[in-house]
């Protein structure tokens, strides 16, 4: 394998990794009511 070759490799590997912590950070149960909120906050009655 060349050089470039392996830089490809590891540069797409690196690409995948961030795309998956992205992934599990942001569908992690711990932050689904800080992610639903503004949806029921806009929903909420203003009296």
């Amino acid at each position: 394998m060349t050089f470039s070759g392996m830089a490809y490799f590891l540069f797409t590997l690196l690409l995948a990794t961030v795309l998956a912590g992205i992934i599990i950070y942001y569908y992690n149960p711990k932050r689904k009511q800080q992610v639903e909120e503004p949806k029921h906050r806009m929903l909420d009655d203003d009296n």
